[in-house]
């Protein structure tokens, strides 16, 4: 196969690779110019989305900021509580507990996660709490009862006890206090 080769000699010839060729040129100039628009709009799509990311970015920061401060003042009313407060499974063991729980209790606060909070009650007073740990489970509502904490080697004294239970009913918040002084 034989491919013939324009006669440049032929104006006729020249004149129409001549115009070939110019329109390849224009067609790969609008290509050119399209895909530069093409780049130019995409660029534009992703300078909008880097904004809206920062923007989405420091709404984040400001809240991540709010719910830590938030979290420090719970932890500080929760721990520095002048009444104790306590978290029980419906068995009893304790799961949470503050500071002022753990004195009344007379025992460090990470000693007490995980025993059962009845065996701070004294043997006269297990019935009564008992009876009030089983209401607060069946009632759904806030109850209440006064019991002795400490047994024969500790000092017994009389405490206040209100609950309510939380979490789909799964626990029991305790609030303690002291009243044996009140007497």
């Amino acid at each position: 196969m034989k491919t013939e080769e324009p006669d440049f000699t032929d104006p006729q010839d020249l004149r129409k690779q001549a115009e070939l060729i110019l329109q390849q040129k224009k067609e790969k100039a609008k290509l050119d110019e399209e895909s530069e628009a093409n780049a130019k709009k995409l660029l534009h799509e992703l300078q909008v989305h880097q904004i809206e990311l920062e923007m989405q970015n420091e709404e984040l920061q400001k809240a991540y900021e709010t719910a830590e401060a938030a979290l420090k003042k719970y932890t500080l009313v929760f721990d520095q509580a002048p009444m104790g407060f306590v978290t029980l499974e419906s068995d009893g063991t304790i799961t949470e507990l503050n500071f002022t729980t753990a004195e009344m209790l007379g025992d460090r606060r990470f000693s007490l996660i995980g025993s059962n909070f009845k065996l701070y009650i004294s043997d006269k007073s297990k019935g009564m709490f008992n009876s009030f740990f089983k209401n607060v489970y069946t009632s759904h509502k806030k109850e209440s009862c006064q019991v002795m904490l400490g047994d024969e080697n500790k000092s017994l004294f009389q405490v206040y006890i209100e609950g309510i239970v939380i979490e789909n009913d799964s626990k029991c918040l305790l609030s303690i206090v002291n009243i044996s002084k009140l007497k």
